[in-house]
This record gives C-alpha cells, sequence and structure tokens, in this order.
C-alpha cells in the first residue's frame, strides 16, 4: 500500500512541474525567460535547446535580451524563435536579438486565462486518471485478498485526501497565473 502511495505522490509532483512549465509559456505580458524554454534551435546540424546556446536577460520588464554565446548561431536563434510561433518578431542587431513583448489586450487576456484553465483541467484529469489506477490496484489487493476490507478503505481514503490537496494546489496555481495574466 505504502508503494502505490508513493508512486501517486511521484507522479502527481510530476503532473505538477509540467504544468509549472507548460505555464511558463503562457505570454502574460511582461518579459520571462521561461517563454523561450520550448524553443530548440538547429545548431550544427542537432536540436539544442535555446537557453544551452545562448545567455537570456530581461533588461527592462517588457524586453528580452537573447545573447548568443556563438555570434555565428545568432541567425539560426532568430530563424527558431520565428518558427516557434510565440508571436514575437526578433529583431536582430548582429551581436544580440532583442525580442519587446507587446502589451496583452484585454480580449487577448481573456483568451489566455481560458487555455490556462484549460492547461489546469487536463492536469486534473491526469491526476484523477492516477487517483482511478491507484484505486483500481488497491481493489486488486483486496479481492486478492492481499490486505483486508478495513485496510482497503482506509488507504482509499488516503488515496482520496491526497487527489484533493493535489487539486486544490492546481487550482492554486492555476489561479495565481490568471491573477498574473489579468494583471495591467
Amino acid at each position: 500500500m505504502e508503494t502505490i502511495k508513493k508512486n501517486l505522490e511521484e507522479r502527481s509532483k510530476k503532473t505538477i512541474s509540467v504544468l509549472k512549465e507548460d505555464l511558463n509559456t503562457v505570454r502574460a505580458g511582461r518579459a520571462n525567460p521561461a517563454l523561450l524554454d520550448k524553443v530548440s534551435v538547429q545548431y550544427y546540424g542537432s536540436p539544442t535547446p535555446l537557453k544551452n546556446l545562448s545567455n537570456i536577460s530581461t533588461p527592462d520588464p517588457r524586453t528580452l535580451l537573447i545573447t548568443p554565446f556563438d555570434p555565428k548561431s545568432i541567425g539560426e536563434i532568430e530563424k527558431a524563435i520565428n518558427m516557434a510561433n510565440i508571436g514575437i518578431n526578433p529583431s536582430n542587431d548582429g551581436k544580440c536579438i532583442r525580442l519587446v513583448i507587446p502589451p496583452v489586450t484585454e480580449d487577448r487576456r481573456k483568451e489566455l486565462t481560458k487555455t490556462v484553465k484549460k492547461m489546469g483541467e487536463e492536469s486534473k484529469v491526469a491526476i484523477r486518471n492516477l487517483r482511478r489506477d491507484a484505486n483500481d490496484h488497491l481493489k486488486k489487493m483486496e479481492k486478492n485478498h492481499e490486505i483486508t476490507e478495513d485496510e482497503s478503505k482506509k488507504a482509499l481514503d488516503d488515496v482520496q485526501k491526497a487527489t484533493d490537496k493535489v487539486i486544490k494546489e492546481i487550482d492554486d496555481i492555476v489561479a495565481a497565473k490568471e491573477k498574473e495574466i489579468l494583471e495591467v
């Protein structure tokens, strides 16, 4: 039973970390280097994460400054940013690339909050699937007389409590991101 609980905890943590990574890529109107986390550059024929090829900084709240370690890769980096479809056009001065984050319109903010809610809901579905798997495993153990009915009921209750806790954490993360998006 302990292995089932540990497995549920570990997989729940992974789900939450994936949600946080995905939410970091949602543009909230201010410069955040995490916007570029999923950008992959063709560097000498192999896809390489942008953050491994350059220094990404935020000189002001609306600007991302990308300074490549290898100045010759600037064209490939610019091409990768355009292909990543993040909705920002890079400007290249030969040594570095600037991304100016435009202010987000009210309609776009509402659209982004819907996207964030959808991401949160997908994470909740994943957690519920984990709960279902754990419950099925516990019921199978009870059926095979590996655990008693009382142990099974207690374990099912523990699984439900853990699930509720994780779903509340997901709701809190999504609410914080929505607040950040709606902030003008």
